[in-house]
């Protein structure tokens, strides 16, 4: 961590941030996009404009304003916008339609909902007004404006609730976030100084900016002086001219990110997918060893994963000079100030980037136990090096005759199989075992069909005990994911699937 980024770092607010840092490099760029770039100068000068107009729309410090909007230039600006009003802000998944954005609106208590219009074919201002939403406002090119003179001043404190995440919903209502300034700027500066990024860094932020690792990146451009190259849409290979046009040096977001690029590179061996490129990094989603092994030996860059969540932005981040086996079999370790409590198996947590709590009060009550130490719902280990060893989620154990099977273990193995592209492995309800053990595999394009014989011959010789072997085996063309960080929609296998006998291929 250099002289200046321990400087920033002491901010107490996310403006502060933006503004110390604009002090010191007004000139230097900090957002790419197309043919556009916007200096850090520029970030603060622009924001603090669009803070005026809010505020002649009616914003006040504590106003709620909702936002819904793609990653552009234009969204970042009107984030950094409301944080210099102080009023709260509740960024919403562009890919949300009207079940959780309703909700999130209706419990958040939104006074203001910004939209980017018809974007990607859908209409988000109908939307908004189908659903009753207040103060709708068209933010994707065009943002309010006014005279900065108007302005209060900046909000000092950073310990006060101004965001609202959203948890993504699946088979329930999303559960509203509450962080501070000073969760969201701890959980950056994780990020930023595991990664020992320098200001010759080009970044990219390729995952929807309303997502919590929006924040995380902004604040890791803030503290190191860097810019980044935002996508508004992400996929391979379009996405590629982008990377190479700005001499993207880091990219990433979540495990299908590296496996996209590990399939670009597979395309053409031996030849560079991007030049530039020498850091994949990112987190979301548990990551295969064997994935990790083959980024390294294929596209020859480094590859860090970290683990974090909406409730607790960054919790470990593996380091670039870390072992190979750690970077592998790890999600690294935690920065100083972030407390891990093994209790039963289960990962909890203390520390200034744990959020605080759930806008709903039973579910905040129910998330902290008697210590105040953050419930993950994740199940770990710590090795002797202090690195975190995640090995499932407590719902992802798979119960069969009375014994526990984790699901990541078997995946970790079928990982390493070459028919396989990805797998997730779910249990399944079964009369006779309580829970019966089913691998939904996704294949690389003209692959041999797996059959169940085949995926339990090779998990015996793998050395697999044989009460944890699958019973079923489903092929799919694609595994279902999220639209944030392609995270496998398990709750959707498991309802496809139940019904269908256990017989196996």
């Amino acid at each position: 961590m250099n002289e200046t980024a321990h400087a920033l770092g002491t901010s107490r607010t996310l403006w502060e941030l933006l503004d110390r840092r604009a002090a010191l490099t007004p000139d230097r760029p900090v957002l790419l996009q197309d043919d556009r770039t916007l200096t850090f100068g520029e970030l603060r000068s622009r924001a603090e404009r669009v803070a005026a107009g809010l505020y002649d729309m009616g914003v006040r410090p504590g106003t709620v304003v909702a936002w819904q909007l793609p990653t552009r230039i234009e969204t970042a600006l009107l984030s950094f916008a409301i944080a210099r009003l102080g009023a709260v802000q509740s960024p919403v998944i562009p890919f949300y339609r009207d079940r959780e954005v309703g909700f999130a609106l209706r419990e958040s208590k939104a006074e203001f909902f910004a939209v980017p219009g018809e974007w990607r074919g859908f209409d988000h201002t109908a939307m908004a007004r189908r659903l009753g939403a207040r103060g709708v406002f068209e933010a994707y090119d065009g943002l309010p404006d006014g005279d900065p003179a108007v302005l209060p001043a900046p909000p000092a404190d950073g310990t006060s609730v101004r965001w609202i995440y959203w948890t993504s919903g699946t088979t329930s209502d999303p559960k509203g976030v509450l962080h501070t300034d000073r969760s969201l700027l701890a959980g950056g500066s994780c990020l930023a100084h595991a990664l020992r990024l320098t200001r010759d860094d080009v970044g990219s932020i390729a995952f929807p900016y309303a997502h919590i690792g929006g924040p995380d990146y902004m604040v890791m451009l803030l503290l190191y002086g860097f810019p980044a190259v935002l996508f508004e849409h992400f996929a391979l290979p379009a996405a590629l001219d982008g990377y190479r046009k700005h001499g993207v040096t880091v990219a990433g977001g979540s495990t299908a990110f590296y496996s996209m690029f590990l399939a670009e590179q597979r395309k053409q061996p031996g030849v560079p997918v991007v030049p530039s490129l020498r850091l994949l990094a990112g987190g979301g989603a548990p990551k295969p060893p064997e994935l990790y092994h083959a980024v390294v030996r294929e596209m020859g860059v480094q590859l860090t994963h970290g683990y974090g969540m909406t409730e607790v932005p960054m919790i470990t981040m593996g380091a670039p000079d870390d072992s190979a086996e750690n970077l592998a079999t790890t999600e690294g370790r935690p920065p100083e100030g972030m407390e891990i409590r093994i209790v039963d198996g289960e990962v909890r947590l203390r520390g200034e980037a744990v959020c605080r709590g759930y806008l709903d009060p039973a579910q905040s009550a129910a998330a902290f136990d008697e210590d105040g130490f953050f419930v993950t719902g994740d199940l770990g280990r710590l090795t002797d090096s202090g690195h975190l060893v995640l090995t499932g989620r407590s719902k992802d154990v798979i119960i069969r005759k009375g014994e526990n099977i984790s699901a990541k273990e078997i995946e970790d193995l079928l990982h390493r199989h070459p028919a396989v592209r990805d797998v997730a492995v779910v249990g399944l309800p079964d009369a006779e075992r309580g829970e019966r053990v089913c691998a939904v595999v996704e294949q690389p394009p003209e692959a041999e069909a797996l059959t169940l014989a085949a995926v339990t011959s090779y998990l015996r010789a793998e050395g697999l005990s044989v009460h944890k072997l699958p019973e079923q085996v489903e092929i799919v063309e694609a595994l279902p994911r999220n639209e944030t960080l392609q995270k496998v929609l398990k709750y959707k296998l498991r309802e496809r699937f139940a019904g269908t006998g256990g017989k196996g291929s």
